[in-house]
């Protein structure tokens, strides 16, 4: 059959794997990743669908499974399955409006992270000073350490949170334009840029679903 149907790629993201909208019930993030990759051979074997992946995406996501103790067996899965390949980074190009609007987005956000350094400043200057100590032997964080914890979580957001920013995400948009692919993620950054690059994509959660019915579809999912 496959040869019958033409061709569709995805590149997968990290957060395809990690996150639990992938799961069922009670499932395992182990389990849930196996019966992902299942789905990705089938896919390919049936539909003459690939699946891809940067080396720096294959890298992070191969840590983290590691991190959690997931068994060698869905490593050899993932490696069999999932197509390594580094983005052709020479020669994909990328329209000039796109770099513009990122210079432009970054400049906003630096200016956000001003802002919400200023107001964590403004908060310490008016703590006195029993605010600079612990309010108990059990509290190890005082009022001024709080302002700042408060502080980096407001930064975080405003300078990252949905925003490109880090190489293995770009990676994938090159790889995905490359080969006129869909992106599969979770990250509301990387959905975001992939509407800037005319990308399809799928939110991870949906991607097994997805392919379910790509499979039921054509009848491959009726076969005992």
């Amino acid at each position: 059959m496959s040869g019958s149907l033409p061709r569709q790629r995805f590149v997968l993201d990290t957060s395809l794997f990690i996150t639990e909208e992938i799961r069922r019930d009670d499932e395992s993030l182990e389990a849930a990743v196996r019966r992902l990759l299942d789905l990705v051979a089938t896919a390919r074997l049936e539909l003459n669908i690939s699946c891809y992946m940067p080396p720096s995406i294959h890298d992070e996501l191969a840590a983290m499974l590691r991190d959690r103790d997931v068994d060698a067996a869905v490593f050899s899965r993932l490696d069999t399955w999932v197509v390594r390949k580094s983005p052709d980074r020479y020669g994909v190009t990328i329209p000039a409006n796109i770099v513009y609007d990122f210079i432009d987005e970054m400049s906003d956000r630096v200016d956000r992270g001003l802002r919400v350094s200023e107001e964590a400043l403004r908060e310490v200057e008016q703590l006195g000073p029993d605010d600079m100590t612990a309010d108990g032997p059990n509290d190890y964080m005082t009022a001024a350490d709080r302002v700042l914890s408060n502080m980096r979580d407001k930064y975080r957001r405003a300078l990252r949170q949905g925003v490109l920013d880090s190489r293995e995400d770009f990676d994938l948009l090159v790889l995905a334009r490359e080969l006129d692919a869909g992106v599969v993620t979770e990250d509301r950054g990387v959905v975001s840029w992939a509407d800037e690059f005319g990308l399809r994509y799928v939110r991870g959660g949906q991607f097994p679903t997805l392919l379910e019915e790509y499979l039921r579809a054509t009848g491959v999912g009726d076969r005992s």
